[in-house]
C-alpha cells in the first residue's frame, strides 16, 4: 500500500513538474526578451496574500479558492507596476521592487495570522513560500493542465503580436495593433503561470522556473519560435528530471532540484551554445589572435625581403635571421617560435638553419596582407587628408579585417594605384593570388 502511495505521489509529482517546466519556459521567454525577468519574481510574491484571504474566506485548502485568489492578487501587483511606471516617475525596477516587498510583507502578516487560528496549524500555506511538489493531488494537476493550455492557446493565437510587443512596440503601434492592451494581456499570461508553478517550486523559486529555460533557449537560437519550443523542451526536462531525482533520493525537495538543474543547463549553455557560448567565443577569438600574429609575421618577412633585394623573388629565398624577426616587433623567441610553427603547419613558411623564409604560398599570402595595408594608407591619406605618417598603425589594425570585396572597392575608388603613400609598391592582384 504504500508503495501504491508513493508510486501514485510520484507520478503527480512528474506531471505537475512538467507542465511547470513547460509552460513556465515557454512563458519565460517573452519576460526574458522583453527585460521583465524580475516581473515573475515580483507577481509571485504578490500572489501570497492571494491565496492567503482565499483560504481565510474559504476555511479550505481547495486548489480553487487558492488559486483563484492567488490569481487576483498576481493581477492587482501587475496592476499596481503598471500604473507606477505610468503615472509617475518611478522606473519599472522600483515599481517591481515596491510591489514585491509589499505584498510579500502582506503575504507573511496574513500567514502568521493564520497560524493562530484553529485551523493555522493544518492550513499548510507555508508551502507556497517554497514548494512542495508532493502534495499535488490530481485535482491540482487538472487546474494546472487547464491554465497551461489556456497560455499555450493564447501565446499560438497571438504570437505575431507578442512578437512585434517584444522587439518594436512603437512599430507595432505605427500599424494600429493595441500594445496597451497586449502587454495587459501578456502580463495576466504571466501571473497565470506564475500562480500554477506555486505550490510545486513556490514563492522564493518561481522567478529561476521561468527566466533559465528561456535564458538557456536563447543561447542556441536566433528565431523566437524556435527559442520557444527549446525553452519549453528545456523547462520541461529539468521539471521531470527533478521531480524523479527527488522520487529517488530521501527528503530531497523537488522544487530546489529543479532549479538546481535548470542551472545547470544554463550554464552548459553558456558555455557550449554555438555562436553565443563562452568557450565558442574563446575559441573565435584564439582564432583571431592567432591568425593577426601568423598574418603579422607574414608580412614582416615580405617587408624585409622586399628591402633586400628591392622587389625580386631572390630577396625572398633568403632565409630571414630570426633575431632579426624577434626585434621587428619586440618578440620573444618562444613568442615568436610559436607563431612560426603555426605558419610551418600551413605551408607558408619553411625553417632553416639560420632563420626562416616564406614559401611560395607564403609569399603569396604576405602580399596580399601587404596589399590591403598600403590600399588603407592611400585611402587615409587621400580621402581623409591624414598625414602620411601617422596611418601606419590604422592601416596595421584595418588589414586584418578588409574583406577581398572591400579591397576591390577602395582600389576601384583610389583609380587601381600602384604605390602607397610612401612611396612603395601596392602589389598587383594577380600577384597577391597568384
Amino acid at each position: 500500500m504504500l508503495g501504491l502511495e508513493l508510486s501514485f505521489t510520484a507520478r503527480n509529482v512528474l506531471l505537475g513538474a512538467t507542465l511547470l517546466g513547460v509552460v513556465g519556459g515557454v512563458m519565460g521567454c517573452f519576460a526574458f526578451l522583453r527585460r521583465q525577468s524580475l516581473l515573475g519574481d515580483a507577481l509571485a510574491h504578490a500572489a501570497l496574500p492571494g491565496v492567503c484571504v482565499g483560504f481565510l474566506l474559504t476555511q479550505s485548502k481547495s486548489p480553487l479558492p487558492l488559486f483563484a485568489g492567488a490569481l487576483v492578487a498576481g493581477l492587482l501587483g501587475s496592476l499596481v507596476i503598471l500604473l507606477v511606471v505610468r503615472f509617475s516617475r518611478l522606473k519599472e525596477d522600483t515599481a517591481i521592487g515596491m510591489v514585491l516587498s509589499v505584498f510579500f510583507g502582506i503575504g507573511i502578516v496574513l500567514l502568521t495570522y493564520i497560524q493562530k487560528l484553529p485551523l493555522g496549524n493544518q492550513s499548510g500555506l507555508d508551502k507556497y513560500l517554497f514548494g512542495q511538489a508532493a502534495t499535488l493531488m490530481p485535482r491540482d494537476l487538472a487546474v494546472m493542465a487547464v491554465l497551461g493550455l489556456l497560455v499555450i492557446s493564447t501565446i499560438v493565437l497571438f504570437f505575431k503580436e507578442f512578437k512585434i510587443l517584444c522587439f518594436d512596440p512603437e512599430f507595432g503601434a505605427s500599424l494600429g495593433f493595441p500594445m496597451r492592451r497586449l502587454e495587459v494581456l501578456l502580463t495576466l499570461l504571466l501571473v497565470i503561470v506564475v500562480v500554477v508553478g506555486l505550490q510545486t517550486v513556490g514563492v522564493i523559486l518561481i522567478v529561476a522556473a521561468l527566466v533559465m529555460p528561456a535564458a538557456s533557449a536563447r543561447q542556441w537560437t536566433e528565431s523566437l519560435a524556435v527559442m520557444l519550443w527549446l525553452a519549453g523542451l528545456l523547462g520541461g526536462a529539468a521539471g521531470a528530471a527533478g521531480a524523479m531525482i527527488s522520487a529517488t533520493v530521501e527528503r530531497l525537495p523537488t522544487g530546489p532540484v529543479i532549479v538546481l538543474i535548470s542551472s545547470s543547463l544554463l550554464v552548459l549553455s553558456l558555455l557550449l551554445a554555438p555562436g553565443r557560448g563562452l568557450l565558442w567565443s574563446f575559441i573565435k577569438d584564439r582564432r583571431l589572435v592567432h591568425r593577426i600574429q601568423r598574418e603579422n609575421l607574414l608580412k614582416d618577412l615580405y617587408v624585409i625581403g622586399e628591402r633586400a633585394e628591392g622587389g625580386s623573388w631572390s630577396g625572398w629565398e633568403q632565409p630571414v635571421p630570426w633575431p632579426m624577426l624577434m626585434g621587428v616587433r619586440g618578440q620573444s623567441s618562444p613568442q615568436l617560435s610559436r607563431v612560426a610553427r603555426r605558419c610551418r603547419r600551413r605551408n607558408l613558411l619553411s625553417r632553416e638553419k639560420d632563420g626562416v623564409r616564406l614559401t611560395e604560398d607564403g609569399l603569396r599570402a604576405a602580399r596580399g596582407i601587404v596589399r590591403k595595408h598600403r590600399l588603407w594608407e592611400l585611402y587615409l591619406t587621400r580621402r581623409l587628408e591624414l598625414a602620411a605618417d601617422h596611418v601606419h598603425r590604422d592601416a596595421d589594425a584595418m588589414e586584418h579585417t578588409l574583406t577581398d570585396d572591400a579591397v576591390a572597392f577602395l582600389e576601384e575608388k583610389l583609380g587601381f594605384p600602384t604605390l602607397d603613400p610612401h612611396g612603395q609598391p601596392i602589389p598587383a592582384l594577380e600577384e597577391a593570388s597568384r
